[in-house]
Parts: C-alpha cells; structure tokens; sequence
C-alpha cells in the first residue's frame, strides 16, 4: 500500500537521504576570483548587471530573470555526470508534485574528504551558488535585500515521464530568491516544448474579500535549456508558477535541475534583521486550509426522517434516473447498516440503464470533439483552452483547484450536458434525493452544493483541503468511461480481459493516470499535510455494497484493507459509481492531478451536504 512522508507546497530536501551525514566538515576557502572563474564570462560585469536588473523590472507576471549561460560548460557537464552517477534519486508523490530527487545538498558540508572527492564539480558549484559573489550579484538584480551564505537550501531534480508540480507561491519560512539551473537529458539535445517540464508563470487577479489569486491559465510558459538559469523574488499573492507535466521518458530524457532558494540573512550575518517584516496576504499553503464551499439551503417545511419509509412520490421520481435497486426497502435498510457501520459505501451502477446508454457515448464523444481524447493529443499536453467552451469553463484559483464546471446559464449543445445538468440542478438537490439520502445515512442533509466536474488531462486536479469545524457528507458520482483495454472486451488473442486473472490492472484502476479520489487524516499544525507515497498500487479502499444488491448485476465485493494512518481511504475514476463517505472535521480531501496519459477526461457530479443528526423524542425524556 502507500508508503507515507509529509507533503509540502514544492519538493522539499530531506537531508538524510543524500548521503549519510559525517562529523568531518568542509568549509569553503576559495578565492573571490576562483568562484568567478567558474560562471560563464561576462555575468558579473555592470553592463549585464543593469541589463538583467531592468529587464527583472519590467518582466510580467511577476519579476523574474532568465540567464542562458549560467556556468562555464564544462563544470556544468562534469556536475551532470556526477549526479546521474554518484547521487541516488528518490521517487516522491503528494497532491501537489511528483519528483524523482535527491536529498539537501548542504549534505555536501558533512561529508568525509573521501566522500566529498567524488563530488568536486557539485561542491563548486554550489560554493559558487551560495558565496559572496554571487548572492550579492542577486541582490543587485532584484533588490530583494542580504541573502545568507550559510542557509543553503538547495536540491537536484529529475523530472521524468509523468513528473509535474502544480500551482504555488514557494512562500515558506525565510525564502527569499527561487532558482533553478537547468540541465536536460540528454546533453547536447535541444529540449522541445511538447515534451512538457515548462515553467509555467501566472497572472492574478482578485478573489475572494479582494485577495490576490492566481488566474487559471499561465501567461508564460518556460521550457528548460541547458544552463538556463531562472530566478525570482518569493512574493506572496504574486509568485504564482508550476512545472508542467513532462510527458516524454523511458529513452533517457528528464527535465534534470538544480533548484532551490536564496534564504534572508540568518542571525550573525550581515544584514540579519531580527524583526522579519510579516507579510500581509497569506501564502498559497495557508490558503489550503479550507475550500469555501457556498451552500444552498433545504426549505425546512417538511424535512425527512431517516427512519421513515421513501414516499411513493419520490420512489417515482427517483425512479426516472436511478438504478430500481437501490429505492428498494430491504436494499436501502442494508446499505444503511453499512455506511452507518463504515461511514462509507460505493454504490455500483448507480443510475438507470438507459440513462447510461446515452451519456457514456457522448461523453467518449465529447473527449474526441474537444481534441482530449487520448488519440487526438498522443500522450501530450492539451492548451488550456480545450474543453473550455460551450456550456463549460474552467474554474480555479489553480493553487486550490483547476477543473472545468458547467454553467447554469449556457445553451447546451450536447445530449451528456443536457443529462449532467439536470442531475445537477435537478436530481440531486431534489427533496426525493434528500430523503433517499437521509434514510441511506441515518442524516439529516440541511444544505447542499453540487456541481458536475470535468478535469481534462494533462491540466486539472483539486489540492489538499479540509473544514475544520463541522462534518461533511460527500456524495461523488463517478462518470468517466473506462478506457477500452479496461473492459470485458475480446482480444486479439481471443480472450476476455476480464477472465485473464494475471493481468495487472491497467490506467485508471491502476493508478497509471491519476485522478483519483484521495481522503487524508488530520495533521498536525507544525506539521505539512502527510500524504501518499504513490497511488499506482492502490485499490479501491471503500466500503463497496456491491455485495447487498439482490440483483444479476451484482459486481462482488472488496474487502476493506488496512492503510496506514494517514490515507484513510481512495477511489479511482470510475464510471456509473457513487460514493458516499461521512468526512469528519479536520479530514483533507483531493483529487490527484489527471496525466496526459489519461485515455480522456475524468468526469463526476460531485456534491457536498451539511448534515445534521436526528434525535428521537425519547432521547430528551
């Protein structure tokens, strides 16, 4: 199952995974001419000074800076080597990145003299990075005030196939300049921009209660060259970028990098200011804490009872949409035992037949259309702009979430839009479903919000987020075709995939492709978010009721695995499933961002309720 480390909002360093640390240290004595020696001629001459100065100035949208040639080549070659030989890289997944790297390279300072001469080129080039000159060079450009040479936060990167970070500010602590030294696989190749592993800058805009957010495109996309070096004042509500997906690999190319922050003066240095200024608008870490969810209210007139029968009326009603099963008594007592057991279930097949005879086609349909259908884009990227038209619009801030919704107020062009809305606006909201609910959960739902979701590949995902003082009751239904090599469909070969019990599972049910539902336990408010190791293992980790259905359809039963403490519970993309889980206060929630890989869209209708108990008379006398 999932192997678990805290998350962070970029690739954190763990110092320990490196090498192992030593008691000998190093100490740097090298010459102010020595480190100059080795940047690429002409970088610390007054002319380039004011030309990258003013051009840091202007840059939009945000003030940043880009060097083409950063080092002397062959350092930079001899560093590369050194890395992809002596250094070992460690796969981390969260909700927000996925990164092969390597540990702190301040490591490098506890090293034996045995152990450090494996690495004569990376230690000068990280004295280099961190001496006088340089930060100083920094300084002049950006104006962004004493930077310390003895806070060294720094590490090597490789971004290989299916490797991204999403949208965030790199506010934490004493950050003060981000950087990354680019150097790409293979040498000597010219990376081209359809691979992906682009640096990805973004415009804000105004939000809620007038805080600045990111917009829900980039503005400007970066790809990485060789000896490429990009920096920028870490701004709260302004230094707003991403890495996007790279989508080429197995061949030996990676997006390989050395990034990392230029922190403020620490204490004895010169410039250390014991009063850090606070800034005013929150980082886009601290603005994961909850998700702001606007709830429509329940007209209290009449509100069900979750041990009284489903009225005729709304059996009829339900009837319309849903698969007959579930509105049957002895079905519905059931599955209430087991939410109230498990406080979670999965419902297979969960609306009607011929419902679902029109809108998985012309979901498959609408992929195709909008050039997101896995043939179409051939494992690359999609613009931003694909999906986003019609009766669907992007919705973000995208260092919270980036996926598309559909509108209330758009004339619909297609029969599946036409099916979503009225699931939408109609079904789920309705008093029928209220009840259906109340009696399924033995809660009393008191407001509601639903929206249906579409989250394109290659570009959408939700972070992690959590309510902190009341309960939830989530309701997803899962509406995303499977792609075909995950059906019980004849082979070439003549068998079914479904009977060959060797086959591993394949792209969405594997994992392979993101998207899937993830719920996380509370964390500690020292701590960042602990989040999954990697989701291409896991299974469905729900309460499936497949099992109580007294029908042909029946689908069988998974039992509940144990997971470590923090994943509490997972769902892949499915298609035709509901879930249901009770989400307690504190509990963080997300979808993983869906790859480029991905056969097509993820699709669900996605509703959350505010629930109340229902006490019996008895329980006050």
């Amino acid at each position: 199952m999932a192997h678990i480390h805290e998350r962070s909002p970029s690739p954190e360093h763990s110092s320990d995974s490196l090498l192992k640390r030593l008691k000998t240290t190093h100490s740097s004595s090298t010459s102010t001419a020595d480190h100059e020696l080795r940047f690429y001629s002409g970088l610390f001459g007054p002319e380039n000074v004011q030309k990258l100065h003013q051009a840091y100035a202007s840059s939009e949208p945000f003030k940043y800076a880009i060097i083409e040639k950063l080092f002397q080549d062959d350092l930079l070659q001899n560093v590369k080597d050194e890395c992809m030989k002596e250094l070992s890289f460690t796969e981390k997944e969260t909700d927000i990145y996925k990164v092969n790297q390597t540990g702190d390279l301040a490591s490098l300072s506890y090293l034996s003299e045995a152990q450090l001469a494996l690495f004569p080129n990376l230690l000068a080039l990280r004295d280099g990075l961190y001496s006088s000159e340089f930060r100083k060079f920094i300084q002049s450009v950006t104006g962004c005030g004493p930077l310390s040479g003895t806070k060294q936060d720094m590490s090597v990167n490789s971004y290989t196939q299916g490797c991204h970070l999403l949208n965030h500010d790199d506010v934490i602590g004493t950050r003060r300049v981000s950087y990354i030294l680019y150097m790409p696989l293979p040498y000597g190749q010219e990376w081209k921009k359809e691979w992906g592993g682009a640096l990805e800058l973004y415009p804000v805009q105004p939000g809620i209660d007038g805080i600045p957010e990111p917009e829900a495109a980039p503005c400007k996309a970066i790809p990485p060259s060789w000896n490429q070096f990009i920096f920028f004042e870490v701004q709260p509500g302004k230094s707003f970028h991403s890495v996007e997906e790279v989508v080429v690999g197995g061949d030996g190319r990676a997006r390989l990098s050395i990034s990392g922050w230029f922190h403020a003066a620490q204490e004895g240095e010169e410039g250390y200011q014991a009063d850090q200024v606070v800034p005013e608008l929150k980082s886009s870490r601290e603005q994961l804490t909850s998700s702001s969810t606007t709830f429509v209210a329940y007209p209290d007139l009449e509100p069900p009872h979750p041990d009284g029968p489903l009225r005729r009326e709304y059996i009829s009603y339900l009837a319309k949409f849903l698969n007959p099963v579930y509105l049957q008594p002895r079905t519905m007592k059931a599955l209430m035992a087991r939410f109230v057991a498990e406080s979670n279930i999965e419902l297979h097949h969960f609306l009607s037949a011929s419902l679902v005879s029109k809108l998985e086609p012309d979901l498959r349909r609408a992929d195709q259309a909008d050039g997101l259908d896995s043939e179409t884009r051939q494992g690359r990227i999609p613009p931003h702009t694909a999906g986003v038209s019609g009766a669907w619009s992007a919705r973000g801030p995208p260092h919270k979430w980036r996926y598309c919704t559909l509108q209330k107020t758009t004339e619909l062009q297609r029969e599946s839009d036409t099916i979503l809305r009225q699931l939408q606006d109609e079904v789920f909201p309705s008093d029928a479903f209220r009840a259906w609910l109340s009696i399924l959960t033995k809660l009393l739902p008191l407001s509601y919000a639903v929206e249906a979701r579409r989250f394109r590949p290659g570009l959408d995902y939700t972070l992690a987020t959590s309510e902190g003082d009341e309960s939830r009751l989530d309701v997803v239904l899962g509406l995303t075709p499977q792609a075909e090599v995950e059906e019980n469909e004849t082979r070439s070969n003549g068998k079914s995939k479904a009977n060959e019990t060797d086959e591993k599972p394949h792209g969405w049910q594997a994992g392979e492709w993101g998207g899937w539902e993830c719920y996380m336990a509370p964390h500690d408010e020292e701590d960042d978010p602990a989040v999954y190791r990697s989701g291409s293992s896991k299974k469905h980790q729900v309460n499936d009721a497949s099992s109580s259905q007294d029908h042909d359809d029946d689908p069988g039963t998974e039992e509940q695995e144990d997971e470590d403490e923090s994943t509490l519970l997972t769902a892949q993309p499915s298609f035709n499933t509901l879930l249901l889980v009770l989400r307690d206060e504190g509990v963080m929630r997300f979808v993983k961002y869906v790859s480029a890989a991905a056969a097509g869209s993820r699709w669900d209708l996605c509703a959350e309720f505010n629930v109340g108990m229902v006490q019996d008379d008895e329980e006050y006398s």
